[in-house]
């Protein structure tokens, strides 16, 4: 043990010279402080399911992994939509789930954000409008930022909710 101590006195501390700053870092801190300055606080979205498949749901559920990190950029989901800002609506709207949907939007406050997921809450997708089905969620509800895709990566989820967010609230003036 003494041999180490006096080693490590003769040598000093080696370490290595710091990695430089990853730029995703810096556009995550940047993408933080514009939901921030635009909200005021994070962002709180409500996922409204009108009758998809689940392939959109498994990518909206891989942004609370660590890779895309939803809440680490100021955005969280909420259970009720008396605490949303945002409505993240998938699949085609189903008959059963129009008046829920038509509800949901309406207990949601003023100023509301709308992002239609996937093919169908895009454009009604495989199935259309027919006896079961209204289509897409624009013939229900008003959509403000449609994100095509079967399913939607999750980086184009992402940027579809940053895309909603910065629409309705355009950058201010330094």
């Amino acid at each position: 043990m003494l041999k180490t101590l006096q080693q490590i006195a003769r040598i000093g501390q080696v370490t290595e010279p710091p990695p430089p700053a990853d730029a995703s870092l810096r556009l995550h801190a940047l993408l933080q402080t514009r939901i921030h300055e635009i909200m005021g606080r994070a962002l709180c979205i409500r996922h409204v399911d009108a009758g998809s498949c689940n392939g959109c749901e498994l990518e909206i559920h891989a942004l609370g992994n660590p890779i895309y990190n939803l809440e680490g950029l100021g955005m969280r989901f909420v259970a009720s939509p008396r605490h949303a800002d945002l409505l993240l609506v998938t699949g085609p709207v189903s008959r059963s789930m129009e008046m829920a949907l038509k509800r949901t939007f309406d207990a949601t406050p003023d100023p509301k954000l709308v992002v239609a997921i996937g093919d169908c809450g895009c454009s009604g997708g495989i199935f259309g409008e027919n006896y079961a089905s209204c289509g897409r969620v624009q013939n229900v509800i008003p959509v403000d930022v449609a994100v095509p895709g079967c399913p939607p990566h999750p980086n184009q989820i992402l940027a579809g909710i940053l895309s909603a967010i910065t629409t309705r609230h355009p950058a201010k003036p330094r």
